[in-house]
């Protein structure tokens, strides 16, 4: 199963990914996560990591060759979700080089790519990379892939989320990820993949929670769970810690079990 975790910046997608993918592993499925959140440089340690992978951006020859490649197919004709830059047809985790994965105890992850200097350019080849590789990637039995993509919906513009499995959205308490929330939810549907619901982030109150979940039912999002602000969850993010299912653990049950 591949799942695609998304919602406004901020809110909490990686530390919603962190904490899927120490459930799933808890389960003892072998947990593959995709970086592809160009801007957020947090994942890795989230996950238990010291470092990122090399990018996989730089496996198909780099932002400007990729680019390259990009305007070609544009002069042909192509639109960005058809184009391809990937040489395989397949491509299970085994196939990439050792540089580009970090494995730990059944947790692997592997990156698209980070922008790291001013004046670079758009990340349209991030997302051209992070389409094609979920397309052709090819899990194990017994594997989860959890992607955790950009910020906002502009990804859906790439067609990435036509080659998954799920979507979810994560929601913090704001109208501005409420509304979000029910664009996803639409724009999910238009690419044929399954969306699963939406899980709440940050909720410091039964109130509040309720608030949120009503005003999410009035666009018809339907609301997984939620995922309180905790004290020990806010620590491990400010002392660079990784993140274990158990800071939350009766929160994820019911969400679990929808993603089964």
């Amino acid at each position: 199963m591949k799942i695609c975790v998304c919602g406004k910046g901020g809110s909490g997608k990686s530390t919603v990914v962190a904490l899927l993918a120490s459930a799933f592993q808890r389960q003892g499925k072998q947990v593959v996560v995709l970086d592809s959140d160009e801007s957020n440089a947090s994942l890795f340690w989230m996950l238990g990591f010291d470092q990122s992978p090399q990018p996989l951006l730089d496996l198909v020859g780099g932002k400007k060759q990729v680019q390259q490649k990009m305007l070609a197919r544009f002069t042909k004709g192509e639109h960005e979700p058809a184009m391809s830059i990937w040489e395989l047809e397949a491509i299970p985790i085994s196939a990439l080089p050792p540089a580009f994965v970090k494995e730990q105890g059944g947790r692997t992850l592997v990156s698209t790519g980070k922008i790291h200097q001013a004046l670079e350019g758009c990340a349209c080849p991030m997302g051209v990379v992070t389409r094609e590789f979920l397309k052709k990637l090819k899990l194990a039995p017994g594997e989860i892939a959890i992607i955790d993509l950009e910020a906002g919906i502009e990804h859906f513009g790439r067609g990435v989320e036509a080659s998954v499995d799920a979507v979810i959205g994560v929601v913090e308490p704001s109208l501005e990820s409420i509304s979000l929330a029910a664009k996803i939810m639409e724009l999910t549907m238009l690419t044929g993949a399954a969306f699963k619901g939406v899980i709440l982030n940050k909720i410091t109150s039964p109130d509040q929670e309720r608030l949120v979940t009503d005003k999410l039912r009035e666009r018809g999002v339907p609301v997984m769970g939620a995922i309180g602000f905790h004290d020990e969850i806010q620590e491990a993010c400010l002392e660079g810690k990784p993140l274990e299912d158990k800071m939350a653990s009766g929160e994820l049950e019911n969400i679990m079990r929808m993603l089964q």
